[in-house]
C-alpha cells in the first residue's frame, strides 16, 4: 500500500497534508482499497465547522457507505467539486486529485495526535 512520507494519518484512515494554517484531507490508499469501487461522495459544505474525529463526509462504494472523519478541528474552506462528476478519483488518485476537502486549522496542536507514515504503515500491516 502506498503511504506517502509527507502526510500525517488518522487511525480512521484519513490523510492530511498541512500547508500553513490550512490542510487538505482525503482517504488513504488502504481505505479506498477496502471500500473498492467508490460511486458517490458527499463532501462537507464550505463553511462547515468540524471537530477532530467528527463525521465530516460520506463515501459510498459498491460494498458500503462509510463515514469520513475530520482528523483536525476547523472550518471547511473548499470541497473537491471534481468528485461530483468522478467519485472514482478516490480510487485512482487518493493522494492527489482524489482529495475530499480543505480545512482551516483551529488548533494546530491536534496534528501532534496524528500518526506518522511509519506508525500508519504499522497500523495497516
Amino acid at each position: 500500500m502506498n503511504v506517502p512520507d509527507d502526510l500525517k494519518y488518522a487511525e480512521s484512515h484519513e490523510w492530511i497534508r498541512v500547508d500553513g494554517d490550512t490542510a487538505t484531507v482525503g482517504i488513504t490508499d488502504h481505505a479506498q482499497a477496502e471500500l473498492t469501487d467508490i460511486v458517490f461522495v458527499e463532501p462537507p459544505k464550505v463553511g462547515a465547522v468540524a471537530g477532530a474525529k467528527a463525521t465530516i463526509a460520506v463515501v459510498e462504494s459498491v460494498k458500503a457507505a462509510s463515514d469520513i472523519y475530520s482528523p483536525v478541528s476547523g472550518e471547511v474552506i473548499e470541497s473537491n467539486s471534481a468528485l461530483d462528476a468522478d467519485p472514482a478519483l478516490l480510487n485512482t488518485d487518493p493522494f492527489g486529485d482524489g482529495w475530499i476537502y480543505k480545512i482551516r486549522l483551529s488548533d494546530p496542536a491536534e496534528l501532534d495526535a496524528l500518526k506518522s507514515p511509519a506508525e500508519y504503515r504499522e497500523q495497516i500491516s
